[in-house]
């Protein structure tokens, strides 16, 4: 609404006029107008919330693919004490952004760019962590904690870990702007078990 075109209107529409007439000083160009109410002949513009959300469909946006230590699978357990490390394993466009599309409709566009703001790990064992992209864990960290997302257990068990990706979307169009959020979620389960100690007599 920061066009001048807006005239401080909050309501009604900016519609666009292209007159057809050439004059002696060449051929008048197209202008935009305010208008409280639909002006005659004019099509009504399309609604710029439901070209976003076209728009948005088309992005096939997803949960993160979860990248962990210790890894999720039969046979890999972690132990009580020993850091865990969460990141977002191989992101694209479409699980961690930027990524934009646009949809038209009647000769109006609107335009929507999608980015994960942030992602939320709910470790199974009452801990919630919010994180950017992580740090992914190599072997040569040994047993040195995440610098940017990790967790220690300190019981042993089966838990299930969810990563929450926050979506924020930006769009614009047709004098218009918004944002919208999305949340996406994707889960593993992880064994953590405790080192046994076998004494000799």
């Amino acid at each position: 609404m920061s066009d001048p075109v807006w005239e401080g209107n909050t309501e009604g529409a900016i519609y666009r006029c292209t007159p057809p007439y050439w004059f002696d000083i060449g051929l008048v160009p197209a202008y935009n107008f305010w208008s409280q109410s639909q002006p005659p002949g004019v099509a009504a513009p399309a609604d710029p919330r439901v070209l976003a959300r076209q728009a948005i469909a088309t992005m096939d946006l997803s949960a993160i693919t979860i990248g962990m230590v210790p890894e999720s699978g039969d046979g890999s357990v972690g132990l009580v004490g020993m850091p865990a490390w969460m990141w977002v394993e191989d992101p694209t466009a479409s699980t961690w952004g930027p990524i934009t599309r646009s949809a038209s409709a009647g000769g109006y566009t609107v335009s929507a760019t999608a980015q994960v703001r942030e992602v939320r790990w709910d470790m199974g064992d009452g801990t919630v962590l919010t994180c950017d992209a992580g740090t992914a864990y190599e072997d040569r960290f040994g047993k040195q904690s995440s610098p940017t997302c990790g967790h220690t257990y300190t019981s042993q068990g089966e838990y299930t870990v969810a990563a929450t990706s926050h979506w924020v979307i930006n769009w614009s169009g047709i004098g218009q702007s918004g944002v919208i959020t999305m949340d996406l979620t994707r889960t593993v389960p992880v064994t953590i078990g405790e080192v046994q100690v076998l004494r000799q007599r």
